[in-house]
């Protein structure tokens, strides 16, 4: 199959091209780049007045297959990823089993390639069974096809292990992705610790049990030589001890999430268990510190942590409801509004933190660009065009997003995978 994109801003920030040209793919990949492109076989979309770019990929899901199917699929995540312009997804291994055997990582990579939409790779567990207490095999995770590790949803708290851990993933070429936050000082706590919990008069979560854990990880990745990335930071103050390790040269990298550039812990009070999120959303000095981060490189990548719950659960009172927000459908759109169109960040920039990066700290040399003779993986957006965010409509079979009834400013017209196109805007 042959498809021809025409006249679309390319915005590739690998190869740094620029401006409207026409893309032809063939056999699934890029074959021609360039002006006035005719090939009479092709399938044409045209794509003036759009922006054309590498697919995006998040390296931060939870779809919750096998053991909470009723919470979402890997096929109903697939296509939610689909139509937010994803083209491939890292789903994290807190399920029921964990994922923390190579018959867990081929069980993923099976449902995934039933689904036929975004690429799912598996992240392993760090730990067997995410209890923190015995290392898994990672030569024979990698094997079986996982592309990181990550204990997210239950974090190392034994420094030794996770150190054990830093030393044999380094030797399989693995990144450990690390959720930081001191279990003891966060409990099951729903929010942020400061005016909002006090004003609620419930315990919260202090800034310190990530900013503690953040500096351990960063520490032990300097002396391990390890390939750590800190996942969802949140605070100004975990930034700082990224941007100090950086600059010493240790292999440590990070991500923020949507909802960390976007809302402060004021949220709770307007939509209560919706803004409900681990770790939980902070303050505007804060949010300040992330958008500071991202703009100068401190932070990598801008993944979803899209954690899918059902209406039931998301329904009960903030202090028993689970913690997560969906993204999928909505971080494009929600990272222009808040970080293009208020021109704190290029469109390059942001680019490169949803797909380049991600790929180069997954290791996936081969994804993350948009060049000829690599795969086409495709997203076409517009991102002027304004929507309201209807969750009723999603593809994902969650609806628990901060974002509804919102207005963004950015939308996915088409997404493409291996030159297939997954999801067309109707």
């Amino acid at each position: 199959m042959k498809l021809l994109i025409r006249q679309g801003r390319l915005v590739d920030p690998a190869g740094g091209i620029g401006g409207a040209l026409d893309i032809l793919i063939e056999n699934g990949r890029v074959a021609v780049i360039g002006s006035d492109l005719r090939d009479p076989d092709a399938q044409v979309i045209d794509a003036s007045g759009l922006t054309v770019a590498c697919g995006l990929i998040d390296m931060h899901v939870h779809l919750r297959e096998p053991g909470f199917e009723y919470k979402e699929t890997i096929a109903t995540g697939a296509r939610a990823a689909a139509a937010g312009g994803f083209t491939a997804v890292a789903c994290m291994p807190n399920t029921r089993p964990t994922i923390d055997c190579p018959e867990g990582v081929a069980f993923v990579k099976k449902k995934a390639a039933e689904a036929g939409a975004s690429l799912v790779w598996p992240i392993a567990a760090v730990s067997k069974g995410q209890l923190g207490q015995e290392v898994n095999d990672y030569e024979a995770l990698k094997a079986a096809g996982a592309v990181a590790l990550s204990d997210d949803g239950v974090p190392v708290q034994n420094a030794n292990l996770l150190r054990d851990a830093m030393i044999l993933a380094r030797r399989q070429n693995l990144t450990i992705l690390s959720h930081c936050e001191d279990a003891d000082m966060v409990q099951n706590f729903a929010v942020n610790e400061g005016k909002i919990s006090r004003q609620l008069r419930i315990p919260g979560r202090p800034a310190i049990a990530e900013e503690l854990q953040v500096m351990r990880d960063a520490m032990l990745a300097e002396e391990t030589g390890a390939a750590v990335h800190i996942c969802h930071i949140s605070t100004a103050k975990s930034v700082a001890i990224v941007r100090r390790f950086k600059k010493k040269g240790v292999a440590i990298t990070c991500e923020t999430c949507p909802q960390y550039f976007t809302f402060t812990e004021d949220e709770v009070l307007r939509q209560g268990s919706l803004a409900r999120v681990n770790p939980p959303l902070r303050t505007p000095a804060d949010v300040e510190g992330i958008i500071e981060g991202l703009k100068d490189g401190t932070i990598d990548a801008i993944a979803t942590d899209h954690a899918p719950h059902s209406a039931e659960e998301k329904a009960r009172p903030l202090t028993q409801a689970p913690s997560g927000m969906i993204g999928l459908e909505t971080s494009l759109a929600a990272t222009l509004t808040a970080l293009y169109h208020t021109k704190q960040m290029s469109l390059s920039d942001i680019l490169r933190k949803m797909t380049l990066n991600p790929a180069c700290i997954l290791r996936m040399p081969h994804k993350g660009r948009l060049a000829i003779g690599s795969d086409a993986d495709v997203v076409i957006f517009d991102p002027d065009e304004e929507w309201v965010v209807d969750p009723d409509k999603f593809r994902s079979m969650a609806r628990n997003t901060p974002f509804a009834g919102k207005t963004l400013k950015g939308r996915v017209k088409y997404t493409i995978l291996g030159g297939n196109i997954i999801y067309q805007d109707t």
